[in-house]
């Protein structure tokens, strides 16, 4: 099955993926956020459905995330944002969110939704393998939708390589133990944690998230990884700085 994000993955370069979080800072950015991200060059964009108890992520992103729910914003909403997202854009579209949101949703009509606009993946930290497996494996893949799995410092090699196995894009992988957006650069631990996944010889591809923020951090990471994604560090930029000065922002990563 062809998708833009395994297309996408075989370009012959470092892949530089924003996760922002939808209907920050105002309700109805959202397009026009992803439209800019694209024009300055970026892979891949990870929207992030924000959800009322964000367990994995750390507080700049709570915190959109809590603002985003002020200012309105839903699964429905965000859905009618996006119906007319493939008219300008081509890049591959991930939603990152909890699992919670989307069975309150349904998941079939989440996944036929997600097909019906374009998205090509989902990151749900919090949908465990094996229940994605029993429960919810064919209908994703129904839908086209590609579920791509988070593997961290702590992930036993056993574990890594049943994510690798079940998986059809790429790993995410969580550079640190700790929440989203807390690390000024990486030190050994990190650095040794990338070369033990990249001996591993994993099928799949990995991208590289949480304390991504700047050219240093972003060569650090994918010196062995195929990309790398930034959250928080975009999502200060946007609070400081708005929606129209993205370019500026893209122009210090890379």
């Amino acid at each position: 099955m062809s998708n833009r994000i395994t297309s996408k993955l075989k370009e012959d370069k470092k892949l530089l993926s924003i996760y922002f979080t939808a209907g920050y800072p105002s309700l109805n950015n959202t397009a026009k956020i992803i439209e800019d991200l694209e024009n300055n060059g970026i892979d891949m964009i990870e929207i992030g459905l924000p959800f009322s108890d964000p367990l994995a992520d750390g507080p700049t992103i709570q915190e959109s995330s809590t603002a985003a729910l002020k200012n309105g914003m839903t699964t429905e909403i965000l859905f009618s944002q996006l119906i007319d997202i493939r008219k300008t854009i081509s890049i591959p579209l991930i939603i990152m969110g909890y699992f919670n949101p989307i069975l309150q949703y349904g998941v079939e009509a989440f996944c036929k939704k997600c097909q019906e606009i374009g998205i090509d993946g989902l990151i749900l930290p919090d949908l465990p393998l094996d229940v994605y497996q029993e429960e919810y494996e064919e209908i994703f893949k129904k839908h086209g939708l590609l579920n791509v799995f988070l593997i961290t410092p702590q992930t036993s090699d056993d574990r890594i390589h049943q994510i690798d196995k079940a998986s059809n894009g790429f790993i995410y992988m969580v550079s640190s133990a700790s929440v989203t957006g807390s690390k000024s650069g990486f030190g050994q631990e990190q650095e040794s944690y990338f070369e033990r996944i990249a001996k591993m010889n994993l099928k799949n591809p990995q991208i590289v998230g949480f304390g991504i923020k700047d050219e240093k951090t972003f060569k650090q990471a994918t010196k062995t990884a195929k990309g790398a994604i930034i959250g928080s560090a975009f999502i200060k930029h946007l609070t400081a700085n708005g929606v129209n000065s993205i370019s500026e922002f893209v122009n210090t990563i890379r």
